[in-house]
């Protein structure tokens, strides 16, 4: 049964059908959000397994997604036959920061651990709730914020698992230096995500896809002819160094695909939550294909993510609702206003007849009783 203040507002049907749409939102939303979790997450285990076989390429990595995006959307904009619905400097401005961030954080791999990386990742859900506010006016309500917050705590009990366990054995060369890369690239995804948010609702999806693809493509091969010619010509291309190239390029343009459908329905901060949960499907992976044993904290921290999950994306399907709500009652004021207006001008014209079927009688009248005198 609807709400009995949503039933008053617009009608007990309406209410049950708006209800029913933001449902269905909030489930997809949660779907795609851990369906993109799970990509990010092989994209984290392929970057890593080329790092620890001394492949240092980042560039190179992403340069296969930008070519199938720039292929695979281009063909799509160019069937259509449609210009731009936006400026072509939005796309680039747009395909440098993502590639730089893409750039920054495959190489921060170099010289830290899997887990610091995806653990520091969620540096850009702060970045990502305070360029949504500022930039483009996201209201947050305190539910939200308490949704954010329980994410954020069970991400500290991976850590204090991390450091109970001593899971961070293998820190890489230079940690220090890897995660300041991470929190550098986490900050330019917040940057990237927003953008892309605002350019999805503002234009369209499939053309900020085949735009990013075709700019990323271009300033990723600039950058591969300045820093990674050498690296390339090092690489020993046997199929422990092809598939981890094939596998990362395959999620990321499967990842990117997903992404402004997860913007248009949710937004950049429910986006990031969701990624928070791929550090989790990291250890069923590491607990699964590698037989490693993991504290039970992980365990509680998942739960702890998927609760914060689910009270955030609660409240967002109530924003929705209420949005929708004010929609409604909008179009009903509309209506009101022009049956008013309506029933005004039938009134005002019923007037104007009246007055000129008077006067025509009193005219009539009047040269009547002239010729009559005559």
């Amino acid at each position: 049964m609807p709400e009995r203040w949503l039933s008053c507002l617009v009608g007990e049907r309406a209410a049950t059908w708006l209800e029913k749409l933001a449902a269905r939102k909030m489930l997809v939303g949660l779907v795609l959000g851990q369906f993109v979790s799970l990509l990010i997450t092989s994209t984290g285990f392929s970057s890593s397994e080329l790092a620890r076989r001394g492949v240092n390429a980042p560039t190179s990595q992403s340069l296969l997604n930008y070519i199938l995006l720039a292929i695979v959307y281009g063909i799509i904009v160019i069937k259509r036959g449609t210009w731009l619905k936006l400026n072509w400097y939005y796309y680039l401005l747009l395909g440098i920061i993502d590639v730089e961030a893409n750039y920054i954080v495959v190489k921060a791999y170099q010289y830290t651990s899997l887990t610091s990386v995806m653990l520091l990742d969620c540096w850009s859900i702060p970045c990502v709730i305070l360029f949504t506010w500022v930039f483009l006016k996201t209201k947050y309500g305190i539910r939200k914020f308490i949704g954010v917050a329980v994410c954020v705590a069970g991400l500290i009990l991976v850590v204090f698992s991390d450091v109970h366990a001593s899971d961070r054995r293998a820190k890489g060369p230079n940690p220090l230096k890897g995660d300041l890369l991470v929190f550098a690239g986490a900050t330019l995804y917040a940057v990237t995500n927003v953008g892309e948010e605002y350019l999805v609702k503002k234009g369209d999806r499939i053309e900020v896809m085949a735009m990013l693809g075709v700019f990323g493509a271009i300033i990723s091969a600039i950058q591969i002819s300045i820093l990674e010619r050498g690296e390339l010509r090092s690489i020993d291309w046997n199929a422990h160094a092809i598939l981890p190239f094939l596998g990362f390029a395959l999620a990321m343009f499967l990842f990117y695909s997903t992404v402004p459908t997860i913007l248009k329905i949710s937004g950049a901060t429910m986006l990031n939550l969701s990624l928070l949960t791929s550090d989790m499907w990291a250890v069923l992976i590491r607990i699964f294909a590698y037989h490693e044993k993991v504290d039970w904290i992980y365990f509680v921290a998942f739960a702890g993510v998927a609760i914060g999950l689910f009270i955030y994306s609660r409240s967002a399907e109530k924003d929705e609702r209420a949005a929708q709500v004010a929609v409604v009652d909008t179009d009903e004021q509309k209506n009101e206003t022009d049956e008013e207006a309506q029933v005004e001008y039938s009134n005002e014209t019923s007037q104007r007849e009246y007055v000129e079927s008077k006067s025509g009688d009193a005219k009539h009248f009047s040269s009547a009783s002239t010729e009559i005198s005559k």
